[in-house]
C-alpha cells in the first residue's frame, strides 16, 4: 500500500489542540473570576473537570478504536473537543464553562491516545522509534510555548479568546483528520458491548510484560512532572533567580527532551539496537535523579540533573512504550488508553505527595523523583530475556503496512 507522506504532520496537528488547551487558558484565571463573578478556588476546578474529563475519555477511546476503526473514534472525539471549546468561549457563567471544559478534556484525550496508536498501526521498527520520538518532541514544545501563547491572546483579546484559538485550531484538525486521515485499525466490526472492553482490559492487566512497558514510561512521566511542577519555587524561590533566569534554565531543560527525542531512532541504531538503548537510557535516567538528589542545591547542578534524566527518558520513552502496543497487537488501543490514564493518575499521586511534603529544599522534590525512577528501572528489563532468546528485539511484529 502506498504510504501517506503527510500522515505525520496530520498527527502533529492533531495533537496541538489537545496539548495546548489546558496550558494557554491559565494565564486568564483572574480575568476569568472577575468576568463570571466566582473565586479563585472556583476557577481552578476548570482544570479539574477537563483532567476528569481527560481521564475517563482516555480510558474508551483506545477499546472503542479497536472495534470501530482509528478514524471514526479520531473524528468523534474531536468533534466532541470543538464542541467543548466553544462552549468554553461562549460561557455565560461558571457552571457552564465547568461542564464545558469536561466536555473538552473528554475529547481533548482522542488524540494524545490514539496517535501513537495510529503509529503503531503504520509504521515498524526504526521508523516507528523515530515517529515516536517526533511526536514527543512536537508535545514537548507545544506544551512549553502554550502560557506564553496563552498570555498573548489574553492580552489580545481576552481570556474568551483563548478558548476560541482552541476552538479554531481544532476545527482545523477536524477538517483535515475528515479530508486526509486514513483507516488504519482493522479492529472494525467486532463487538463492542461493555463485556468485550473489560474481557480486552482483564487480558492486558493480566500480563506482565504489557504493565511492565506502560508503567516504565508513565513512572518516569510522572518523576519529570514532579520536577516541572516545582521548579518556579526551586529557580525563584530557593535559588533566587529572577523569572527570566528561571525560564532559561526550564528551556534548556524541555530543549534537553525535545532535541532527544528528535534523534532517538538515531540513538537507539547507535546504540546497538532496542535492548542497548534500554539499558543505556535507564542508566542516564538513575543517574540523573541520583546527582539530582545528591548535589542540586544549586540552578547550575540542577540544571545539568535534569538534562542527564531527559535525555535517558527522551530515548528510552519510544523503545518501552513501543512495547506496550505491540504485546496484543490486535488490542493496541486499548492497551495505548490503559497506558495514559494511568499515566495521568501517577502523575496525580506523585505530584500530589510532592506537593504535600514540599518545604522549598529540592531534596524533597528529588526524593520524589528518584522513587519514580528507581521504581520504574527494575520494570524496563521485564521480558527482554524472552526477547533475546527469539532473536527480536521487541515483542510481537508490528504491521508494516502503510495506509491506503
Amino acid at each position: 500500500m502506498k504510504e501517506n507522506r503527510f500522515l505525520p504532520a496530520l498527527l502533529v496537528i492533531a495533537l496541538t489542540g489537545a496539548i495546548v488547551e489546558l496550558d494557554m487558558s491559565v494565564p486568564g484565571f483572574p480575568d476569568i473570576a472577575r468576568a463570571l463573578h466566582a473565586s479563585e478556588s472556583t476557577v481552578q476546578l476548570t482544570v479539574t473537570y477537563n483532567f476528569l474529563g481527560y481521564c475517563l475519555g482516555a480510558l474508551v477511546h483506545g477499546p472503542l478504536s479497536d472495534r470501530f476503526g482509528r478514524r471514526a473514534v479520531m473524528l468523534a472525539g474531536n468533534t466532541v473537543m470543538l464542541v467543548g471549546a466553544l462552549g468554553c468561549a461562549v460561557a455565560p457563567g461558571m457552571g457552564f464553562l465547568l461542564a464545558s471544559r469536561f466536555v473538552q478534556g473528554v475529547g481533548a484525550s482522542t488524540s494524545v491516545v490514539l496517535v501513537f496508536v495510529i503509529i503503531a498501526d503504520v509504521y515498524d521498527g526504526p521508523r516507528m522509534l523515530r515517529m515516536f520520538g517526533l511526536t514527543n518532541a512536537a508535545m514537548s514544545a507545544l506544551m512549553t510555548a502554550a502560557p506564553a501563547l496563552g498570555g498573548v491572546v489574553n492580552r489580545a483579546i481576552g481570556w474568551r479568546g483563548t478558548y476560541a484559538v482552541v476552538c479554531g485550531i481544532t476545527l482545523l484538525a477536524l477538517v483535515l483528520l475528515a479530508l486526509f486521515l486514513p483507516e488504519t485499525g482493522n479492529g472494525r466490526g467486532k463487538a463492542a458491548g461493555a463485556r468485550a472492553v473489560a474481557a480486552d482490559c482483564r487480558r492486558l492487566l493480566s500480563s506482565g510484560e504489557f504493565l511492565a512497558a506502560s508503567l516504565v514510561p508513565s513512572l518516569l512521566f510522572a518523576a519529570y512532572m514532579v520536577f516541572i511542577a516545582a521548579s518556579a519555587f526551586l529557580y525563584t524561590d530557593r535559588f533566587g533567580l529572577s523569572t527570566l533566569g528561571f525560564a532559561a534554565h526550564l528551556l534548556v531543560v524541555v530543549a534537553s527532551f525535545a532535541v532527544t527525542s528528535l534523534c532517538a531512532g538515531r540513538l537507539t541504531a547507535l546504540l546497538g539496537g532496542p535492548e542497548r538503548t534500554v539499558t543505556c537510557a535507564i542508566a542516564a535516567t538513575v543517574t540523573g535523579a541520583a546527582l539530582f538528589l545528591l548535589a542540586g542545591d544549586g540552578p547550575v547542578a540542577t540544571t545539568g540533573s535534569l538534562v542527564v534524566f531527559c535525555v535517558g527518558f527522551a530515548t528510552v520513552y519510544p523503545v518501552v512504550f513501543g512495547r506496550s502496543l505491540q504485546v496484543f497487537p490486535e488490542l493496541r488501543g486499548a492497551a495505548s488508553s490503559l497506558t495514559m490514564s494511568g499515566r495521568a493518575l501517577l502523575v496525580t499521586l506523585f505530584t500530589g505527595a510532592a506537593s504535600a511534603l514540599f518545604t522549598g529544599d529540592p531534596v524533597v522534590t528529588a526524593g520524589v523523583m528518584a522513587a519514580a525512577t528507581a521504581t520504574a528501572a527494575p520494570l524496563a528489563f521485564v521480558g527482554t530475556r524472552g526477547r533475546r532468546a527469539a532473536g527480536t528485539g521487541e515483542p510481537g511484529a508490528v504491521s508494516g503496512r502503510g495506509p491506503s
